[in-house]
């Protein structure tokens, strides 16, 4: 079992990194994406069709942008996974009034559980200036405790800054 986090700012080449890694795990890759499709969003749209342009073929999706707990078991066992983002599933939990810390403290024993590794993408949001609003500080707050927890969990930790991973753990 391996569980590698990846995190970094945005547009710091977490997500191109985290492919390459989760490719280099075995055949038969496996990209839980945890964005909402994107609707009438035509930017998100656009954002969406790159990634997977650039993923290509060889990959399977499964979107599930709320139980990604239950999306590693029912993948687990084949190739790697690459979920991508944590910061996105922390948003639709956030958004969708569930308990994040609770759906996080489950999500650690069944990374921990996992036969087939789990490549996991995320963002650091508390890089930069205080938010001006309560809503913008609490995601900015519950960000950091589950990076913090998931990076307990995980085997490694790479910190990507300007497309060069960094180890850290």
């Amino acid at each position: 079992m391996t569980v590698i986090l990846i995190t970094g700012g945005a547009r710091s080449g977490k997500s191109r990194h985290a492919e390459v890694r989760a490719q280099a795990l075995g055949p038969d890759p496996v990209y839980v994406a945890t964005c909402p499709p994107a609707g009438e969003d035509a930017e998100m749209a656009a954002r969406i069709d790159l990634h997977r342009d650039r993923r290509g073929p060889e990959w399977r999706l499964v979107e599930e942008p709320l139980d990604l707990a239950g999306a590693l078991r029912a993948t687990d066992g084949g190739g790697p996974r690459l979920v991508d983002c944590l910061t996105l599933w922390l948003s639709n939990l956030m958004y969708h009034g569930r308990d994040w810390r609770a759906e996080a403290e489950a999500l650690v024993p069944v990374l921990a559980a996992q036969a087939a590794p789990v490549v996991l993408v995320t963002n650091e949001v508390g890089l930069g200036i205080v938010p001006d609003s309560a809503l913008a500080r609490a995601f900015r707050d519950a960000q950091g405790t589950l990076n913090q927890m998931i990076a307990r969990a995980a085997d490694e930790v790479e910190f990507v800054v300007a497309g060069l991973p960094m180890r850290v753990k």
